[in-house]
């Protein structure tokens, strides 16, 4: 087995360099290490599809799904202990604090991490590496660039691997830290086997629906790192409602015709922007200032304030100058 091992290696390497023969005439400008990052991307293809991916197969059939769960979630657990580190590093101190509060909260309540309980309470991973940490230092993205065997990356974004691998090792946050070597190696095959089977069925989606798998990995990967590194230079969105998070309490405020109250949901209109306009609904009818309904204008009416519901208008002031008109047919 060991033997056949290194021949389907020795394959891949073999590939690679005939792959690496072949240059890309004209590389995307996101990605001018194009050549060596197409041969890299054969190498490790090779190495997954005649290795990895069987080996894979063979942990998810016989590993019950539970266990599976249970040792993704440890990982998770320990891993969470580095995602606060960074949030802590980038200035981010509510998402240190929650996450420090769910490595607690699973550790003790979760069965070690088993479990992740966090979770089911409605407190939700706040997934941090330092990679992200350089770009909100203001380190530059660098070119795409595929790793051995650990596929995409960026130039920033493998200099803040080697800073995940010793972080997280110097916090005993990962199985770096175990000084004992043949259970060090025990427990990095099995976190590597583990996530490679949790991404068994991306990589068959990725199969059916990509023509160039390659190019759709590189797109899809920097997108990616670009939209957590934005989330990470945002403000740090408290609970709050769906529509409020984000900038969400920049936007208007519009009455629930069908609630006892309004959108806040317990009666009473949560604090608006004074800059945006407060919409009533036209189909309800308005309280006057005398505690009886009266109707509301078809485009609905809109308070001096901003703010409540406004209530019918008085006319305004009849301009002495014109002259006045009796409707005949009015009782």
């Amino acid at each position: 087995m060991k033997q056949t091992q290194m021949r389907l290696v020795g394959l891949g390497s073999v590939l690679a360099l005939l792959a690496g023969c072949a240059s890309v005439k004209n590389p995307t400008p996101e990605d001018p290490l194009e050549s060596y990052n197409r041969s890299m991307f054969a190498f490790n293809d090779a190495v997954d599809r005649n290795l990895l991916t069987p080996v894979a197969k063979g942990y998810q059939a016989v590993v019950p799904s539970p266990v599976r769960t249970c040792v993704t979630n440890i990982f998770n657990n320990f891993g969470d202990i580095w995602s606060g580190v960074n949030s802590f590093l980038q200035g981010r101190g509510l998402d240190s604090v929650n996450t420090f509060g769910r490595v607690l909260f699973n550790t003790t309540m979760g069965l070690g991490g088993c479990i992740d309980v966090a979770s089911m309470k409605g407190a939700p991973r706040i997934q941090n590496d330092f990679g992200t940490t350089l770009g909100v230092w203001g380190v530059g993205q660098g070119p795409y660039f595929v790793l051995p065997l650990l596929g995409p990356s960026t130039i920033r974004d493998t200099a803040g691997t080697i800073g995940d691998g010793f972080g997280s090792a110097a916090v005993y946050a990962s199985p770096g830290a175990i000084n004992d070597v043949p259970v060090r190696n025990t427990v990095w095959g099995i976190s590597f086997v583990n996530t490679r089977a949790n991404l068994l069925n991306a990589s068959d989606l990725l199969d059916d629906v990509a023509l160039d798998r390659y190019s759709f990995l590189r797109d899809a990967y920097l997108q990616r790192r670009q939209a957590q590194l934005n989330q990470k230079l945002g403000p740090v969105v408290l609970d709050a409602p769906d529509d409020q998070k984000q900038g969400g309490g920049n936007l208007p405020v519009y009455d629930d015709p069908e609630a006892g109250g309004t959108a806040g949901g317990n009666g009473a209109r949560p604090a608006a922007n004074p800059n945006l306009p407060v919409y009533d609904d036209p189909e309800a009818p308005a309280a006057d200032t005398s505690g009886q309904t009266s109707a509301m204008p078809a485009s609905g009416a809109v308070s001096p304030s901003g703010q409540g519901r406004a209530s019918t208008p008085a006319a305004p002031a009849a301009d002495p100058s014109l002259p006045v008109y009796t409707d005949p047919e009015a009782k």
